[in-house]
C-alpha cells in the first residue's frame, strides 16, 4: 500500500506560524501516513524546523489545523497526551543530561513519565542502545562520548518512549563530517523498520535513499512535494531546481 492510500497519522491543513508580521509558516498543508518517511529540505530560514516543532507543540501555530493521530492539537490535556504517546524528537544539539550516565539518560523518561519499572526501563534502554550500535557505552557519561555517539544516544532516548512518529531536526548539522555517516546509518535502519519519520536535513544522499516523499520549502511555504526519483531528476519549480543545483554541487 502506497503512503497516499494509508490513513494520515499527521495532517497539517493551512498551518501558519507568525512572529509579528513575519510568517515563519505560510498556509502549509501536508499529510504524513503511518510508516511514511518524509524528508523536508530547503534554504535556511524556509520554515523547515518550525514545521516539525509545530507538530509536537514546541511552537504553537497561529492559523490552520494540525491533527495528530486523530486529535486536533490545541492547548489542552488531550493534545499533550497524544504528543507524549505518539511523537519522539531528535534535535540538532544532543540535549543529554551531562551529570547522568547514558543508561540513566535513557531510563529517566520511561520511569518518570510512563511509570515503567527501573528494571524494565533498563532492559528497554539496552535494547535501543544495541539498536543504535553502542551498548558498550551504557555506563559512560555524555562528555566521554564523541558527537556521533551522543547523537545516537539521543536517538535511543527518543526510542525508549516507544513513539509511533520520529521527528529529526537536522540531526547531523552539529557533527564533524566523519561522524555524520554513523548517525545517518542508524536513521536509515529506523526508516527500513517502518518507523513514521519527518526528517529535516541537507543530507541529500540519505534523503534519496530513505524518503518516500520529498518536501521542498522556501519562505515558509511548501513549494514542491514529490517522490525522491522525480524530485531529484525532474523538479518542477525553478526555485527547487536552483536549490538542488547548489546543494548537490558540494
Amino acid at each position: 500500500m502506497s503512503p497516499n492510500e494509508r490513513t494520515p497519522v499527521i495532517r497539517l491543513h493551512d498551518v501558519s506560524k507568525l512572529y509579528g508580521d513575519f510568517r515563519a509558516l505560510d498556509a502549509v498543508s501536508l499529510d504524513v501516513a503511518e510508516g511514511e518517511r518524509v524528508v523536508v529540505c530547503g534554504p535556511s530560514g524556509s520554515g523547515k524546523s518550525t514545521l516539525i516543532r509545530c507538530v509536537n507543540r514546541l511552537e504553537k501555530h497561529d492559523e490552520g489545523e494540525i491533527v495528530l493521530d486523530g486529535v486536533t492539537l490545541g492547548n489542552n490535556r488531550e493534545s499533550r497526551r497524544v504528543i507524549a504517546d505518539t511523537v519522539g524528537m531528535v534535535f540538532q544539539q544532543f540535549n543529554l543530561f551531562p551529570h547522568l550516565t547514558v543508561l540513566q539518560n535513557l531510563t529517566l523518561g520511561p520511569v518518570r513519565s510512563r511509570g515503567v519499572s527501573e528494571n524494565d526501563a533498563k532492559a528497554r534502554a539496552m535494547k535501543y542502545l544495541d539498536r543504535v550500535r553502542i551498548p558498550e557505552q551504557a555506563d559512560k557519561y555524555p562528555t566521554q562520548l564523541s558527537g556521533g555517539q551522543q547523537q545516537r544516544v539521543a536517538i535511543a532516548r527518543a526510542l525508549c518512549m516507544e513513539p509511533r512518529v520520529m521527528l529529526f531536526d537536522e540531526p547531523t548539522s552539529a557533527l564533524d563530517p566523519e561522524m555524520i555517516n554513523e548517525v545517518l546509518e542508524v536513521m536509515a535502519e529506523l526508516a527500513g523498520s517502518g518507523m513514521t519519520m519527518i526528517c529535516v536535513t541537507h543530507e541529500m544522499g540519505f534523503a534519496r535513499r530513505v524518503a518516500d516523499t520529498m518536501v521542498f520549502m522556501d519562505k515558509g511555504a511548501i513549494v514542491e512535494t514529490a517522490p525522491p526519483e522525480k524530485f531529484f531528476t525532474n523538479p518542477e519549480s525553478a526555485r527547487c531546481q536552483d536549490f538542488l543545483q547548489k546543494i548537490l554541487a558540494h
